[in-house]
């Protein structure tokens, strides 16, 4: 069986976390070899580096610290986990890759999108998710779900920044879809969870090597 990379994108609060968690519960329910992971995160060393980038405390944190940090955790996340599964012929889920640092540091905060793109090339050796699942929701709502949600440590340092930053993140989403029709999927994350996760898998189904998984 060949490997597939699937990633989930969209602004916070929009359900990306528990639709990652479900469809991974499902697939392996199937037997497939799935790997859910996450950015920044999914290793040892990137949790740390996640501590940091997410910590209220660091506001004196520049941008262009903020961007390196997010390769840092990102280098260490490919190497280590995403392609040694992958190459395994494994499934890897993957909340939040590439795209989120085009959209949060180059249309949030104002970054060279070229050279983001020659970073990410750096980090990840060119490696490309099959299949980008994209959770389209307002800014407004989705901060308002993350800060009524039941863990509220999950708020944190770039949650907290102004709507009109997180409304550049949306448009600059929709300018990455507009770019690479082909790999994106846009699902309404206003759907009620049952639904959303139906309408994941719908998308997710032509990808995976067994016609019958689901």
């Amino acid at each position: 069986m060949n490997g597939f990379f699937l990633s989930f994108e969209g602004p916070d609060g929009a359900g990306k976390t528990t639709q990652a968690r479900l469809l991974a519960e499902r697939l392996q329910a199937q037997d497939y070899p799935v790997l859910l992971t996450r950015e920044p995160g999914g290793t040892p060393i990137g949790e740390q580096i996640r501590a940091i980038l997410v910590d209220q405390q660091n506001t004196a944190m520049a941008a262009s610290t903020e961007t390196l940090l997010f390769f840092a955790a990102r280098a260490q996340l490919v190497q280590q986990t995403i392609k040694p599964h992958l190459a395994k012929g494994g499934i890897v889920l993957c909340d939040r890759y590439i795209d989120s640092t085009y959209a949060y540091q180059g249309y949030g905060l104002g970054h060279d999108l070229a050279q983001l793109r020659l970073l990410t090339a750096i980090a990840t050796s060119g490696l490309l998710p099959d299949l980008t699942i994209y959770f389209d929701l307002p800014a407004a709502e989705g901060l308002k779900r993350k800060r009524q949600a039941a863990n509220t440590t999950e708020w944190n340092r770039l949650d907290a920044r102004s709507l009109t930053y997180h409304q550049r993140v949306i448009d600059g989403f929709q300018q990455l879809l507009l770019q690479d029709v082909k790999r994106w999927r846009q699902i309404d994350a206003s759907l009620p969870p049952d639904e959303l996760a139906q309408a994941i898998e719908m998308q997710v189904k032509p990808f995976l090597p067994r016609p019958t998984f689901f």
